[in-house]
């Protein structure tokens, strides 16, 4: 067995490939245009050639490469292997019928809930523990992956979601008696086999990732959670047979859980030490000083997993060696799944902001210097660390990065906390809208065909000029608004065709940002984003979707709701600046967007929805931590709609988000309306709004668009009567739970009649047993 961990590694890379290619496999083989052996050839290239290329960046020792490949998520992975969720896995990998129905749904059936991944755009799999729940090994995956690389030349590190984690993050069923963690001797257990079977199997060394215990989780204590880990680690690290076990603590600090896991007997400890993390937790280093052995290896995370911006080197080795550590390795803060590939791939960027930057594989490449210059010192890689010194510098005096005007508006600001007027006075004056009851609407985005975004993309090539790019936009918006009245909808939206992504559309259009032509990041199985790069100060040079709006306006007799992504939500789903706070960031967005809000004001439209998806993702870990942000997010959403009269309805969207948690920031964002993630959940969010006493318009979504099954007009009809159990009618919108900008329009064609047909059915029966 090896007696050493690697001096320079990572703990997870990303997976899409540098071209996507894995989502082009994937939506393939949905798609039934490759077989199954065709894609399992695809994404074995995929992981042998991510080896080779993390070799050639400098992870050259033995288990210095995690094998953290999935192919929809990590969460699912672990809870097959250890039987979590009952598989049907044979051979040597799970059957991917089975797992892709788990993930995405069938006809026949709903697929797991889906939620956000602790302060990340990542959205996991949800799995569910039952009473019933059986453990049991499956570690033919594991083995799988491990089996490959080792024919191609490489000893890569398994890598699994940790148990107290694992257990953390499950739903417990309906009916089920016992605590999550009263099951963890069992899961434990399980554990053990997985583990024994590959050290069985001839490796070394696995992976076992703890971010649970960087976090308050509800209804467990920081203690609670540190005593579990302790014992799990305890047992698995004591068996006789086992690989050397490495435990990873990303995306914060651990508080408890600290001495717990050094304590444990496990061989290597991963801390985030990135210097996002210790601007919030400044004691940190001393602690790990204090509390860590040497006997225990210990891995610093300090190149930052989650951000772009080029590490400082030089500052990171002050850190590194005034740890005073003899068994220690560099490594990145969480994994590397969170960033790009490569800016290298980036032809389009500014040359100057280029420069500042580094994605995945200019992270490895830091991690590498880093380790190199802890031996030999700095001089020995001295290219990098002049890189390192020279995107500081070159940033910092950069007249792109401030804008005195931008300062002084947001200076102006003052106390303004962006209240607009009551709400009954609101309500009164929005009844003159003559919204119906029980309305019907969408989140906004409709499906994006081949030829829409072909459109786009010839327009961006100078292929077509701006008027048939415009007339190519205006038929898609025809043909949307068109649809949308014959399935009977109440109020219509544009369809945002002229949108690639609803970040990145508003950030190529405010200056401040930067965007990328590869910059590729996974969203959740298939789904990749493109985060925009905040750089400098945020301003307006002119309207962005006032056009559109006021165009749609002109086909239809309907209302007309405008769209726009809310300042929150733009800066959780792009890389943000280190140079100024969060909250300064997001005043200089929403006042840019209060001047598109009162523009469309202006040309008459009368229902404007400002999305805030992101609102729970971007909460602080720590509940110490929460009610700042929470008080400078709630006021960046009410400037943005501070100067609108009464009369104009503010809508508001949030999903994949623990509500119950923010739930006086949602009311306190004092929208008119506003629209939820629902449906996997069987409407269980509703039990918040309803213990909050919740006075305004809500829209639970009935209709899941991140599956491709079609719900029948009975299972809507089902969901609405259980919203209609906890929200008035009059009070009750009726809409999908997010945008269909991923569905094909067959399916939304469907699903949206069968969502006004229950509307309708709902409206006719209540309306019968009033007569009677």
């Amino acid at each position: 067995m090896t007696s050493s961990f690697p001096q320079a590694t990572i703990t997870g890379y990303p997976r899409i490939g540098p071209r996507r290619e894995q989502k082009k496999a994937l939506e393939s083989y949905w798609a039934g245009r490759i077989d199954a052996d065709e894609f399992a050839q695809a994404v074995h290239t995929l992981r042998i050639d991510t080896y080779h290329r993390l070799r050639e960046l400098g992870l050259t020792e033995d288990y210095a490469i995690p094998a953290s490949y999935s192919h929809y998520d990590h969460v699912l992975d672990t809870a097959l292997s250890v039987g979590l969720i009952p598989s049907a896995t044979t051979g040597t990998d799970f059957d991917l019928d089975e797992y892709f129905a788990l993930a995405r749904g069938t006809a026949q059936r709903s697929p797991l809930e889906m939620t956000k991944w602790f302060d990340t755009n990542y959205h996991y799999l949800v799995p569910e523990l039952e009473d019933s729940t059986h453990f049991k090994a499956h570690p033919q995956h594991l083995l799988s992956l491990v089996s490959e690389a080792r024919a191609a030349g490489h000893l890569v590190r398994p890598v699994l979601v940790g148990p107290v984690t694992l257990l953390t993050l499950a739903k417990t069923a309906p009916g089920t008696t016992t605590s999550p963690l009263d099951r963890l001797e069992e899961l434990t257990a399980v554990y053990l086999d997985v583990i024994s079977i590959l050290a069985a199997a001839g490796v070394d060394w696995v992976q076992l990732d703890e971010p649970a215990l960087v976090t308050d989780v509800p209804g467990f204590t920081d203690e609670q959670l540190a005593e579990a880990a302790g014992r799990a680690y305890a047992t698995l690290a004591g068996a006789s047979t086992h690989p050397k076990i490495f435990v990873t603590a990303p995306y914060g600090t651990l508080r408890s859980g600290l001495s717990a896991l050094s304590s444990s007997g496990i061989d290597a400890l991963g801390v985030d030490i990135s210097a996002a993390t210790r601007a919030i937790d400044p004691g940190y280093l001393d602690r790990l000083a204090a509390e860590v052995p040497e006997s225990t290896h210990l891995v610093a995370g300090i190149i930052d997993g989650r951000n772009v911006w080029a590490a400082d080197l030089q500052e990171s080795l002050d850190v590194l060696t005034g740890l005073g550590r003899e068994a220690l390795s560099v490594s990145t803060s969480t994994s590397l799944l969170h960033v790009p590939y490569t800016v290298a791939n980036e032809s389009a960027l500014p040359v100057d902001v280029a420069s500042w930057l580094s994605f995945a594989e200019e992270k490895v490449t830091e991690v590498e210097a880093l380790t190199t210059a802890l031996t030999a010192g700095p001089d020995a890689r001295a290219e990098a660390f002049n890189r390192s010194d020279r995107a500081r510098r070159t940033r910092a005096e950069s007249a792109r990065v401030h804008s005195a005007e931008v300062a002084a508006r947001t200076a102006s600001l003052a106390d303004d906390d962006g209240f607009r007027t009551d709400y009954a006075t609101r309500r009164q004056a929005q009844s003159a809208l003559e919204i119906p009851s029980l309305p019907t609407t969408t989140i906004g985005s409709f499906p994006q065909t081949a030829e829409v975004r072909r459109a786009r993309a010839d327009h961006r090539a100078s292929r077509i000029d701006d008027a048939a790019y415009e007339s190519a936009m205006k038929a898609e918006i025809d043909r949307v608004v068109s649809l949308q009245e014959d399935l009977g909808l109440d109020v219509i939206v544009h369809g945002e065709p002229e949108r690639n992504d609803m970040v990145q559309y508003f950030a190529e259009n405010l200056d401040g940002f930067a965007t990328t032509d590869n910059g590729w990041v996974q969203s959740y199985g298939s789904r990749c984003t493109r985060p925009p790069i905040l750089f400098g100060d945020v301003s307006r040079p002119a309207p962005i979707t006032v056009e559109w709006s006021t165009y749609t306006a002109t086909r239809t007799q309907r209302l007309v709701k405008g769209m726009l992504t809310g300042p929150v939500t733009i800066l959780a789903w792009s890389f943000v600046r280190d140079d100024v706070a969060l909250a300064e960031s997001a005043d200089q967005i929403a006042l840019a967007l209060s001047d598109e809000v009162a523009d469309l004001e202006a040309a008459g439209i009368g229902i404007v929805q400002v999305d805030e998806p992101a609102l729970r993702e971007l909460l602080p870990l720590r509940e110490t931590d929460r009610q700042a942000y929470l008080d400078w997010s709630v006021r960046s959403f009410r400037l943005v709609n501070s100067r609108v009269a009464p009369g104009t309805q503010i809508h508001t969207h949030l999903c994949y988000s623990e509500f119950g948690e923010i739930i006086d920031a949602i009311n306190a964002l004092d929208a008119d309306v506003t629209s939820i993630e629902a449906a996997r959940s069987r409407m269980e969010v509703l039990d918040d709004i309803a213990d909050f006493d919740f006075v305004r318009g809500i829209g639970p979504g009935v209709y899941d668009i991140h599956s491709p099954r079609v719900p029948s007009v009975p299972e809507l009809t089902e969901l609405i009567d259980a919203a209609l159990a906890k929200v008035p009618a009059e009070r009750l919108w009726i809409n999908p739970d997010c945008g269909l900008k991923t569905r094909g329009y067959s399916e939304v064609r469907a699903s949206l009649a069968n969502l006004v047909a229950a509307r309708d059915a709902v409206l006719a029966r209540d309306a019968e047993t009033v007569t009677v």
